[in-house]
């Protein structure tokens, strides 16, 4: 089961039988990592909601694991900012107020500037053509109106970008921030029309990055993440119903 912030139980999902590639049959990676990143899949897919908490037992019993990969996981999950473990209390999913959300976007719109200049400056062919392939997922994504499927290829190419910019400290940086937002950006994409829309920012953002504008494409991210943040805005505001939007 899990606990939401209230106290209230809430079944953890059953989720589908075991792929091939699941935690089983990984022998050679670190079961901490792959715990990790299974429960970081969850969370980034809306499986285990904001402000819920975390079941250490039940965990390990759907993903065929002991406790002790999941409680290192569960560390590794605080540092990089999805759950946040309170004392005497357990973990839960970390859910952010929009007043720092706003911050955290105010800090993602000048490290991406920084990243799309540097990446206008040195990204191969190749790696243009690896951005393009994400960049025509989200396309796909569009074409379907599948908000998970484009929400994962942005996700993808943003990391991407930061990446290819080749700071260790910024990456690290970067993938903490977004973490943190990551209740805000699914729900910003969610939003009638707002699919088409980032889109095209994205197509835009890549050719100037393949056409080596480094100031033109810095400025494309640069306002690509505040009309994120207006986005998100739009989608927390109360309509006249006083429902989300």
């Amino acid at each position: 089961m899990l606990k939401t912030g209230n106290g209230q139980s809430t079944p953890v999902p059953a989720g589908p039988p075991p792929r091939p590639h699941t935690i089983a049959v990984l022998q050679t990676h670190s079961l901490p990592g792959l715990v990790q990143r299974e429960i970081e899949r969850m969370i980034l897919a809306g499986e285990l909601t904001a402000g819920a908490k975390l079941n250490e037992v039940a965990i390990a019993e759907r993903l065929g694991v002991s406790r002790g990969p999941v409680r290192e996981a569960f560390r590794a999950l605080e540092e990089s900012g999805l759950v946040r473990l309170e004392k005497n209390r357990g973990v839960f999913v970390r859910q952010i107020a929009v007043e720092e959300a706003d911050e955290i976007y105010e800090v993602r719109a000048v490290l991406d500037e920084f990243v799309g200049r540097r990446v206008a400056q040195k990204a191969s062919a190749a790696e243009i053509k690896t951005l393009r392939g994400l960049v025509d997922r989200m396309d796909r994504s569009v074409s379907r109106n599948d908000v998970d499927g484009y929400h994962a290829a942005n996700l993808e190419f943003h990391d991407a970008l930061v990446s290819l910019a080749g700071n260790a400290k910024l990456l690290a940086t970067y993938r903490k921030l977004v973490n943190e937002l990551h209740l805000y950006r699914r729900a910003t994409l969610a939003q009638s029309g707002a699919l088409p829309v980032s889109a095209g920012e994205h197509h835009d953002i890549l050719d100037k990055i393949a056409a080596g504008q480094s100031a033109a494409a810095g400025r494309a991210l640069f306002d690509h993440v505040m009309g994120s943040r207006e986005r998100m805005h739009r989608a927390t505001k109360p309509s006249r119903n006083g429902k989300k939007r």
